[in-house]
């Protein structure tokens, strides 16, 4: 239960962090505005002209009797409209960090300094980086489309499919939306993914109390592009949390017989002779 809260405070702390650094807060909500814009107008797309592509998608449908074309296309029209909405909300995320890699590298960079002993970071080319990025993307996606898969089925189980699958939904999707915005921090560490989903796993209630939340706000579109930056930053902090920096190395112990003084007396003059 303490970890719980604490991830609900480690977000709560992140957007605090950025309300209080404006320029990095408006910064950070480029890449999430672009991303919601850019779906947004698929989504029109999709709504426009998703009837017509089914139309010609199903020329086979032409010779049924009525009224079986009709209801058959609408039910694909209104399938696809419906598919392409929900790869939407699942692909956000992973989609808004993916064009704000740069974005979201300098204010992960900009908390640690904030919060003392930043990391150095990998020596990658943007390209490299944006490329880890995508190829870890797509690992956790295909990770929650399995666990989509699993939670489908069983939402035809009765009772179980009206009560714990939502709730088991929730908890999934909140773990894989922290997994993918502390990736940001971890990836400043040269954490590998699988590492990542190892320290998260043993630290669950931290990762739920964190995420949960955030799926919840984020089913609001435009909250999720205010919101986005100050998760950024609260997952920065959590990932300081599983991966702390390294401490400074202790100095050297002089060896025995030797003055630590380095030569000089105790009050730090050159010793006589």
């Amino acid at each position: 239960m303490r970890d719980l809260i604490h991830g609900v405070r480690l977000l709560a702390d992140g957007q605090r962090w950025a309300v209080r650094h404006g320029r990095d807060w408006r910064f950070g909500m480029v890449p999430a505005l672009l991303t919601l814009v850019g779906y947004a107008a698929a989504l029109a797309v999709l709504a426009l002209w998703g009837a017509d592509f089914v139309d010609w998608a199903t020329p086979f449908a032409d010779h049924w009797t009525s009224p079986w074309p009709g209801l058959f296309r609408g039910l694909l029209t209104a399938l696809l409209f419906g598919g392409g909405l929900l790869l939407a909300l699942i692909s956000f995320t992973a989609v808004t960090l993916l064009v704000g890699q740069p974005f979201y590298e300098t204010l992960a960079e900009r908390v640690d300094r904030a919060e003392g002993g930043a990391p150095e970071p990998p020596d990658r080319s943007l390209w490299r980086e944006l490329w880890i990025s995508a190829v870890d993307s797509l690992r956790v996606l295909v990770r929650v489309a399995a666990f989509g898969i699993v939670l489908f089925a069983a939402g035809f189980v009765p009772f179980v499919g009206q009560t714990v699958v939502p709730v088991a939904g929730f908890c999934v999707s909140g773990y894989f939306l922290t997994l993918e915005l502390s990736g940001v921090a971890f990836q400043r560490r040269d954490v590998p993914i699988l590492e990542r989903i190892r320290l998260l796993r043993r630290r669950l209630p931290l990762a739920l109390g964190f995420g949960v939340p955030l799926v919840l706000a984020f089913l609001v579109p435009f909250v999720a592009v205010v919101l986005m930056p100050g998760a950024v930053a609260g997952a920065t902090l959590l990932a300081r949390e599983l991966a702390p920096p390294p401490l400074a190395e202790p100095e050297p112990e002089a060896e025995p017989g030797t003055d630590p003084g380095g030569g000089r007396g105790a009050e730090g003059r050159p010793d006589a002779g």
